[in-house]
């Protein structure tokens, strides 16, 4: 029959003691200048070598050469204390779990009264000292506070919580502590190196894993193992099934399936721990150690050996390629995974799961939805384009991304009015010269492409007059998405000016001009309104200037004094694109402006000269009449300048509740709204020379269609 492993490499000496230096060292200092107090308390986790210091500490007191801090080992004491004695007299021993009530503490209290038999002191070892009852503590505090001169108390527990305040305080305590792995790794290496006994790699660290930190469990678990190898050797796959640890080749086989996004690999393997019989909750705990041992080596790479100690240099190079594959975000992000998945195994009717649900998780980044997913999402397309995360590898030389206009393209889908660019000065209403020209614009404008290129340089270059009217639908269009009531009073505003970054705006009535510049509050105003929309669609921040222009100037759409829209004989002008005369009336038209929009109006009663107009009443009720008679020579010949002078007036009162007729023609020679209407209603029409305003989109629509 072998003695246990850890009995026959008990410590003799605090020399042999491992990994409480906290300890050993002020006890070693105390003996040495002889100043022992009469009671300790030694407490940690079990197996860290509380009852062994209390027995060396003994030793140490009786020994014939001490109080020493390095008892002889040949002296009586020394060899009944030593690790195959059988104890002496004055040492007692004594366990509270089964001797801690008020009896049990009075009978010590008798035996502490006689004097030692041999040795200096009569040492009293109280092991687990927790379990004494508050009646036995309380029988023990007045011997304990005042005892003779050859007692001593060393208490040993692994809760000192529970020992009473009234002890622990008239007690040296020292507190042990977990022995850390590389010590550990080290000393079960000497103890297999002195047992002559071969371990394969691999196995060390799985011992020293398991028995976490205490000696006395990871020599018992060691003592397993060489008690069930064959040969004197310790295989790793014995140790595996024996600890119940997860195998090496299966976890590599995991991690590199989860590297490479491999579902089917992954749950495969899962399947195949299921089936072999283990915990997978074991499993998950297994998979988080490799995850932190991957972090290790991707965060220490060349000084990972270092850090982690007892592992071969060929599984540190397989995990740091495992490590690139994942890159440090997404370990960081999986590790989180599997420790939630941990916490959430515990008490778990179905672990297996939990165990698939962990994986898939973890195998799909964009189902994390935190800032952590979003980094790792982005570190693997990183990894695809070839930039690694290393600092010598973030010299890459990126092409330049090239930004997108997005008004480039909208404008050439959108701009249908590019006959008149050279005129910025009549275009009161940027979104009605769009409509009547809709169907010719995508012909002539798709094909040659001169537009596209003008429009990236908006951002780029000055911003002109004509670029602003172009833009001003869009403009709207925003400044009605972020204030609808800035819309509103925009509605009727028309560009007229812009030098200096200053935009002057036209507004038909006083009313507008005040609304545009009422104070409001910051961002709130109708002008920041505009401004904001200005910038976000053409890139330049303006300033404005506003002025009033009578309701007959916006239709008109010229700036000039009202005369110029009066004399201008050329409602006929407008079809010159679409008839074959209209080469010829340019030379009558002599006006710069850009021929304005052409409306057919059906006749309208004289009883409707109600609209106050600066025309004198004798010539309203005449207005109606003469349009009747000279519609007629109007498709036949363009009317004399002083015809259209009285109708003028009229043009501007009867275009809001008058439908507009189609502007298209029959073979090029006659307009298929005229001839409509008078084979329909026996009519005749007028040329009538006008704009719409901003409020009346409709009749632009309809000679559209």
């Amino acid at each position: 029959m072998v003695t246990a492993l850890y009995r026959r490499y008990r410590p003799e000496t605090f020399a042999e003691l491992i990994g409480q230096s906290q300890v050993t060292d002020p006890l070693r200092t105390a003996l040495r200048t002889d100043r022992v107090n009469h009671a300790y308390l030694f407490s940690g986790p079990r197996g860290c070598g509380k009852t062994t210091s209390a027995r060396i500490l003994a030793r140490c007191l009786n020994c014939v050469e001490g109080p020493t801090d390095t008892p002889c080992g040949s002296c009586p004491s020394c060899v009944e204390l030593a690790r195959d004695g059988g104890g002496s007299l004055d040492v007692v021993e004594m366990d509270a779990a089964s001797n801690g009530g008020v009896d049990d503490a009075r009978d010590l209290r008798e035996r502490a009264a006689f004097a030692p038999a041999r040795d200096r002191y009569k040492i009293f070892i109280i092991d687990e000292a927790h379990m004494v009852t508050s009646a036995g503590f309380n029988a023990l505090l007045k011997l304990v506070e005042e005892p003779p001169e050859h007692v001593k108390f060393i208490f040993a527990t692994t809760e000192p919580e529970k020992v009473i305040g009234t002890i622990r305080s008239r007690t040296h305590h020292y507190p042990f502590r977990l022995v850390p792995p590389a010590q550990m790794l080290d000393y079960v290496g000497q103890l297999c190196a002195s047992e002559g006994v071969e371990v394969e790699a691999g196995v060390l660290p799985l011992v020293v894993r398991a028995g976490g930190g205490s000696v006395r469990d990871t020599l018992s678990l060691l003592d397993q193992l060489i008690a069930g190898s064959e040969g004197g050797s310790v295989g790793y796959e014995r140790a595996v099934a024996l600890l119940g640890y997860t195998h090496g080749a299966l976890l590599d086989e995991v991690v590199d399936a989860l590297g490479t996004r491999d579902a089917a690999e992954v749950f495969g393997a899962i399947d195949r721990v299921i089936q072999t019989g283990q915990d997978p909750r074991r499993f998950v705990e297994d998979l988080l150690e490799r995850l932190r041992d991957l972090i290790v080596v991707a965060a220490t790479r060349d000084g990972a050996a270092a850090v982690l100690r007892g592992v071969p240099q060929d599984e540190i190079d397989r995990m740091s390629k495992q490590a690139a594959a994942f890159g440090s975000a997404e370990l960081s992000r999986a590790a989180d995974v599997v420790n939630a998945a941990l916490t959430e195994m515990t008490g778990a009717t179905s672990p297996r799961l939990h165990l698939e649900l962990m994986v898939a998780r973890m195998l799909v980044p964009a189902a994390d939805d935190t800032d952590r997913g979003a980094l790792a999402r982005v570190e693997r397309l990183e990894r695809r384009m070839g930039i690694d995360e290393h600092p010598s590898m973030r010299s890459v030389d990126r092409p330049p991304v090239e930004p997108v206009d997005i008004r480039t393209a909208r404008k050439a889908k959108e701009e249908s009015a590019p006959a008149a660019p050279e005129t910025p000065a009549s275009r009161p209403e940027p979104s009605e010269p769009v409509a009547p020209v809709a169907p010719i614009a995508p012909v002539a404008e798709e094909p040659a492409a001169p537009e596209p290129p003008a429009a990236p340089a908006v951002p780029a270059g000055p911003v002109t007059l004509q670029q602003i009217r172009d833009a001003w639908p869009e403009v709207l269009e925003v400044v009605k998405k972020a204030k609808r009531t800035a819309w509103m009073a925009l509605s009727t505003a028309v560009p007229r000016m812009y030098a200096d970054d200053v935009l002057t705006v036209a507004f038909p009535t006083e009313a507008d001009v005040a609304g545009f510049r009422q104070p409001q509050g910051a961002g709130e105003s109708v002008s920041e309104q505009l401004r904001n929309a200005i910038h976000q669609v053409l890139g330049v921040r303006v300033k404005f200037l506003t002025r009033h222009e009578p309701p007959a100037d916006a239709a008109a759409g010229a700036p000039a004094a009202p005369a110029a829209p009066v004399a201008e004989p050329a409602p006929a002008a407008r079809p010159a694109p679409v008839a074959p005369p209209a080469p010829e009336e340019p030379p009558a038209a002599e006006n710069p402006l850009p021929p304005a929009v052409e409306w057919n109006v059906v006749p309208i009663p004289s009883s409707e000269p109600k609209p106050a107009d600066a025309a004198p009443a004798p010539e309203k009720p005449a207005t109606p009449e003469k349009p009747v008679d000279a519609a007629p020579q109007k498709p036949s010949a363009p009317a004399a300048p002083a015809a259209p002078e009285k109708p003028k007036p009229e043009a501007s009162t009867p275009a809001p509740p008058a439908p507009p007729a189609p502007r298209a023609t029959i073979d090029g020679r006659e307009r298929y709204g005229e001839a409509v209407v008078r084979e329909l209603l026996n009519a005749s029409f007028i040329e009538e020379q006008s704009l719409r305003p901003a409020s009346a989109p409709a009749p632009l629509d309809t000679p559209e269609a």
